[in-house]
């Protein structure tokens, strides 16, 4: 399946989207075929190619009749276009059914509800999935909004996203979607700006309410950086909240194609550009069903604490919470002989056992750094031996038994029990393991 990358690096908006598209091969006289199915007239589209900074790429605009340009969420000054640019209008005469509000109220600060705009995109000639993606993505809009005014999401007034040029970034997102063969949506980290933004609610800091409500909703995290603007707009969040599938680096994708869809402003410290990557899932490993998390792992070298404390804080720390306590012999400065002491516990409780480890041992600093683990699924069975039923822990890859292991204290009760020596329990459990893992499932 093929997989787009979306680089937040700079931000996100509607027409840095279709840019990004375009960039990566759209065609754009497809583009404006099928937007030319939501039965409304008043506007053009336009796409140059063109440079932000040194980066080459795709600016994308919509311009409607009654104005000189389109005003983006992003847009400040419009960016003059190139010879080899496309620039295509809707003729009213095509014999579109247009509303009257759609056909005689073209100004920018024309406002328009959730409930007209879900009715403009259900009676247009849309696929299927561009209408319900669409529309989706209005959703997320509208309940951010409504929650702000205090409103329900069908009566809210989108304002500037409301408005006829906005309607057509966010149905022409889906439909370059749709034509590029529906990819799978990844993205990086989303960044922001911070500064002030000036939008229907007045003046608010960056990032604005409705950006910040809707990426909270869908639980994507949101960090900001030193440009003094909006990098992430409405529009863009809420294609980010219902097209993409998972945030985070990229990991084994096979870059086939890069576009750049350009913004209008002009960034300080980055490029404003959004950088698509459409590419393919990499072979070079076979993925796995392990299980995987991420722990803290605390560590401070020691050379003067006893062996009695060393020993009560191991027992100390495992009571607290830890996952595992265990130290090493190590050589120190001067030669001095002395012990690596490390813990490995959750993000959650580092720093509780960060000031365990600095009340109860002699440590004056500890290292902290953060690892990936990878673990095989577990699961602990009953198995019969000679003396009894012990307790084994199995632990599966890829839906096979690959380590089977008994539980001690299960042994040593039922060696205690028996009143034989905990040896020949032991062996008699392993060997009852060892006939477990020849299973294949288990």
């Amino acid at each position: 399946m093929k997989t787009l990358y979306l680089d937040l690096f700079s931000g996100i908006s509607g027409d840095m989207f279709l840019g990004a598209l375009l960039d990566l091969g759209l065609d754009f006289k497809e583009l404006e075929h099928e937007l030319s199915k939501l039965g409304v007239g008043g506007y053009h589209i336009h796409a140059a190619r063109t440079h932000k900074g040194s980066i080459a790429g795709t600016k994308f605009d919509v311009h409607l009749d009654s104005e000189h340009h389109h005003h983006h969420e992003q847009v400040e000054a419009h960016e003059s276009s190139h010879s080899h640019s496309h620039t295509h209008s809707h003729d009213h005469s095509h014999g579109h059914a247009h509303d009257h509000a759609d056909t005689h109220s073209h100004s920018h600060d024309q406002e328009r509800t959730f409930t007209q705009i879900k009715e403009l995109i259900h009676r247009s000639a849309l696929s299927d999935w561009v209408k319900q993606k669409s529309i989706a993505v209005f959703q997320h809009i509208a309940v951010a909004e409504g929650k702000i005014h205090g409103l329900p999401p069908g009566e809210v007034h989108f304002h500037e996203v409301g408005a006829l040029d906005s309607i057509v970034d966010i149905v022409g997102a889906c439909v370059g979607l749709e034509l590029l063969g529906r990819p799978r949506l990844l993205a990086s980290p989303v960044i922001e700006g911070n500064g002030w933004v000036d939008c229907a609610h007045g003046r608010f800091p960056v990032p604005a309410p409705a950006t910040l409500a809707i990426l909270g909703a869908r639980g994507i995290p949101l960090s900001q950086c030193n440009e003094t603007q909006e990098l992430v707009t409405p529009t863009g969040a809420a294609l980010l909240a219902e097209l993409v599938d998972t945030f985070g680096p990229m990991e084994g994708l096979v870059a086939e194609k890069i576009g750049f869809g350009l913004g209008t402003r002009e960034n300080k410290a980055r490029p404003n550009v959004l950088r698509a990557i459409l590419g393919r899932a990499g072979t070079l490993a076979p993925a796995h069903d392990w299980e995987t998390d991420t722990i803290v792992v605390l560590e401070t070298n020691l050379d003067d604490i006893s062996s009695e404390l060393l020993g009560n804080f191991v027992e100390t720390a495992l009571a607290a919470g830890a996952l595992d306590v265990f130290h090493t012999a190590i050589q120190m400065k001067k030669n001095r002989p002395g012990v690596l002491l490390s813990l490995l516990c959750s993000t959650a409780d580092a720093d509780k056992l960060t000031e365990l480890i600095l009340r109860e041992t002699t440590s004056f600093g500890v290292r902290r750094n953060v690892a990936e683990r990878r673990k095989l699924g577990r699961e602990f069975v009953e198995v019969t031996t000679p003396y009894g039923q012990v307790t084994v822990k199995l632990g599966r890859l890829d839906h096979r038994i690959v380590q089977a292991a008994p539980e001690f204290e299960s042994c040593k009760r039922l060696a205690g029990e028996k009143q034989v020596p905990l040896k020949e329990v032991y062996e008699a459990a392993v060997q009852a393991a060892a006939a477990l893992r020849r299973l294949p499932h288990g």
